[in-house]
């Protein structure tokens, strides 16, 4: 004879039909994650499965993404928009380990429109914090579904913000291959600019040295024999850094020898860079810039000064004073056409020695605020200049290093470019 089963009571009928909503709620989500909707969507359907499968009327999810705190989705009768209210301090400093009653919390108004709070951690990371007002008692009618559906949120809520951290993980990997790429490309466009070989004869010697300050520097310099008796040298700095200033020094390049295989003038070749600046970049960048044209049959140096720092001509000792190389126009790119520009031109005293640089030289600084500055790159250069130029720019950077109070984390850039003449 069968035995039929003893009825069911109250509770067990209460937590078997909370059994059921807690499996409609789980499919929902998980079907909702696998479809892949945009994490507001899935938040939204995690607010309709609480309110519609397990009776939740009160609802305020907090997450923490790149150490700040935010609510993307909170409902409720009566209640204030918590979206635009900040999560608690001691609540940020210290959330809790397990569920725990808000009223136990005394967080005050309006945090009372809520029953518990519960941590959401994926191992040892705290992903937010969910809080929750009394479910339904058609729901949760006794103490036991009560608890039951206080676990079940937190299971299901670990699995939604688990999903959104996971797909904010890869969105970001994603970002971040993109600008590794763009980095690549920036350092490879960058390589490309700066020339293989300087011109090293009986008349002059050239050195460069190129230190960035990030991944992608906006430094340039560049080096092009105009005929067999003539050479021109730049050095330049963009502002900003990055894809955007690789870019425009590639074009900024690129106008540079298109000009001089037309045999323009220094004067034209300026203003037509500077033009070119101008429209490329709207007057959003600019770039300052030393341009120098020798000639090695006459020693002339004819030579513009764009709004950089002042070449330094040093002499050979007791043949004159230092010259600081000033004339010329203000930097390229911001306005369209260069005001008061004036083309400067001297004779190179046999054994001279000229340095060009960028700001990222001399703007250091020591524990005590002062900045080695022009005078300490001056006096490295008159104590050292009989150097091999190769070990003259390693000592420049090893004083700097020395006086630097970061070491070697420079605040910018550096490029020396020196000439020799003999």
């Amino acid at each position: 004879m069968a035995h039929s089963l003893p009825p069911l009571t109250q509770e067990e009928h209460l937590l078997l039909k909370l059994k059921e909503r807690e499996l409609a709620a789980l499919l929902e989500i998980t079907q909702s994650i696998n479809g892949e909707p945009s994490d507001e969507n899935l938040y939204k359907i995690f607010q309709f499965t609480l309110l519609g499968q397990l009776g939740v009327r009160q609802l305020a999810v907090y997450v923490a993404e790149d150490g700040q705190w935010r609510c993307p989705v909170a409902f409720g009768p009566g209640m204030p928009d918590f979206r635009g209210i900040t999560l608690p301090e001691q609540l940020q400093r210290f959330p809790p380990e397990h569920p725990v009653d808000v009223a136990d919390l005394e967080l005050g108004s309006p945090w009372q429109h809520f029953a518990s709070v519960l941590p959401v951690r994926q191992s040892d990371q705290l992903l937010g914090l969910v809080f929750i007002g009394l479910p339904h008692q058609n729901y949760t009618g006794t103490m036991e579904a009560r608890r039951e559906a206080v676990t079940f949120i937190e299971s299901l809520s670990q699995i939604l913000l688990g999903a959104v951290s996971s797909r904010r993980l890869v969105r970001q990997q994603v970002q971040a291959a993109a600008v590794r790429k763009e980095i690549e490309i920036a350092q490879e466009v960058q390589a490309m600019l700066f020339p293989n070989k300087l011109p090293n004869d009986a008349h002059v010697a050239v050195h460069a040295t190129y230190v960035p300050h990030t991944a992608v520097g906006g430094d340039f310099y560049d080096v092009v024999a105009i005929d067999k008796e003539r050479f021109l040298f730049c050095v330049a700095d963009v502002s900003g850094k990055g894809v955007g200033a690789s870019l425009l020094m590639s074009n900024f390049q690129a106008g540079l020898r298109t000009l001089l295989r037309q045999q323009a003038n220094l004067a034209t070749v300026v203003s037509e860079l500077n033009n070119l600046i101008f429209r490329n970049s709207g007057g959003d960048r600019f770039i300052t810039a030393f341009f120098g044209v020798y000639d090695r049959s006459t020693r002339q140096l004819e030579y513009v000064n764009a709004g950089h720092n002042d070449p330094l001509l040093l002499p050979d000792v007791g043949q004159g004073p230092v010259q600081a190389l000033k004339t010329g126009t203000i930097m390229l790119g911001v306005m369209e056409d260069l005001p008061m520009l004036k083309v400067g031109r001297l004779e190179v005293p046999a054994h001279s020695l000229l340095l060009n640089y960028t700001d990222g030289l001399t703007e250091v600084f020591n524990e005590a605020g002062d900045e080695f500055g022009e005078e300490g790159v001056l006096r490295t250069m008159q104590e050292q200049r009989y150097l091999p130029l190769p070990k003259l720019h390693e000592e420049l950077l090893r004083r700097i290093t020395a006086f630097n109070v970061k070491g070697t984390h420079y605040a910018d850039d550096i490029t020396i470019l020196t000439c020799r003449f003999r």
